[in-house]
């Protein structure tokens, strides 16, 4: 395989950095679901640790590196919770910024574990901008997620952990936003599953990194509309688009109404409450069940930290 930023036995170190609650998350068959889409459905459940999201992972090999040090991150709710709970853990001074916008109950649990959270107004981007400033200011280690390698090789063990449990011709979902997700995993299946098909999903109203791979080259969005807050971006980072070059099979974007009804048939099918960015890999095969049927398909839930307001209103109750 051409070469990426990522290498695999770092990926198989990091494991042993990793606090082992991050580790081995479910993975099951779930039958219900797969009649519902006509095709044989694995859930991969990264909801199941502190954090709720697969964020964890990454943030612990960062903090690894920063003990007793300080760091600054851009969010929209996922990494800043993991990078405070991480740094809890290894005494780092982590501060967070986010957009005002940001779903409360994601900002209330990064305060809730004393991390300094400071809010912007604007978009993601906004924050990010923001982040670049404090880190200058204060001399400190900038985390930004998918392009430090850390985040992407983190998330990169869920493929460790997949490789055992799929076959040729599988395919595997996975969320794209930044990044770090789909070009960890991917980077691992294709080194070790080089038959199973990697395809990363974005909503339509934030579709920039998937215009991007397409394109072969960086793309940019003056602005983005969807529920799927956790991978809402409008600049991709060229090192990343060229690390999702060499491992993603394929890019697709989604409508906001099959997010909808893929965190409904989640709940319904699966007993799983997912975020809507958890949700995209179901929406996939909603709009396309032709390309899936019979298939043996395996999608992330890569957090769980919806908004419970707008999930009641999403689930219909």
């Amino acid at each position: 395989m051409t070469g990426t930023r990522l290498d695999l036995d770092r990926i198989r170190a990091a494991r042993h950095v990793i606090d082992p609650v991050f580790l081995d998350s479910p993975l099951f068959r779930c039958d219900p679901l797969g009649h519902r889409l006509g095709c044989a459905v694995s859930i991969k459940l990264e909801t199941a640790n502190p954090v709720r999201s697969f964020k964890g992972r990454g943030t612990e090999l960062v903090t690894s590196q920063l003990r007793d040090g300080a760091a600054v991150c851009a969010s929209a709710g996922n990494l800043g919770w993991a990078l405070g709970w991480s740094g809890r853990r290894r005494g780092v001074d982590v501060t967070v910024v986010a957009s005002r916008r940001a779903p409360a109950a994601k900002l209330d649990r990064i305060r809730a574990l004393g991390t300094t959270l400071e809010l912007v107004d604007g978009d993601f981007e906004a924050a990010r901008e923001r982040a670049v400033e404090l880190a200058r200011q204060r001399g400190v280690r900038l985390v930004e997620d998918s392009l430090d390698v850390e985040t992407c090789e983190g998330a990169a063990t869920i493929g460790l952990e997949l490789v055992d449990r799929v076959s040729p011709g599988d395919a595997v979902l996975i969320a794209l936003g930044g990044g770090a997700m789909a070009t960890g995993v991917g980077h691992v299946l294709k080194e070790l599953a080089p038959g199973v098909e990697v395809i990363c999903v974005q909503p339509a109203g934030a579709p920039a990194m998937t215009l991007s791979w397409r394109e072969r080259r960086v793309v940019t969005t003056d602005s983005m509309a969807t529920i799927a807050d956790g991978v809402a971006g409008r600049f991709p980072i060229a090192a990343v688009l060229d690390d999702l070059l060499q491992v993603a099979d394929d890019a697709v974007l989604v409508e906001e109404a099959s997010i909808v009804a893929g965190l409904r048939l989640l709940l319904e099918e699966a007993g799983v409450v997912a975020e809507p960015s958890a949700a995209l890999g179901v929406a996939a095969v909603l709009e396309d069940p032709g390309r899936f049927a019979g298939r043996h398909v395996v999608t992330i839930v890569c957090g769980g930290n919806a908004d419970m307001d707008a999930y009641r209103r999403w689930a219909g109750f």
